[in-house]
């Protein structure tokens, strides 16, 4: 099953995940605290984990098809989400 990491630097990691989870929340399961999350879509799925100073993204899908479709929807909203910063996120495959 194919699947990537993301690690981005940044003084915001737990809001970043708890923004991310309540907005995809309202559409697809996603469960949250200020340390974890986990998004289930329907083209993979998403963990997250706020660590001092670095958001760290890990994305699964069941093809390259739906991961590179996952990794677009979740950097696009991340951006959006930190508009005040300019966050670089580089997805390495695992």
């Amino acid at each position: 099953m194919p699947s990537s990491e993301a690690r981005i630097p940044t003084e915001h990691a737990s809001k970043y995940l708890q923004q991310l989870c309540k907005h995809f929340g309202h559409k697809i399961p996603a469960t949250f605290d200020a340390a974890n999350g986990h998004l289930t879509f329907e083209m993979g799925t998403t963990a997250l984990a706020a660590e001092p100073a670095l958001l760290v993204l890990r994305n699964e899908a069941p093809d390259a098809a739906g991961l590179t479709r996952l990794e677009g929807v979740i950097a696009s909203h991340l951006v959006r989400f930190a508009f005040r910063e300019e966050l670089r996120i580089d997805w390495t495959p695992t």
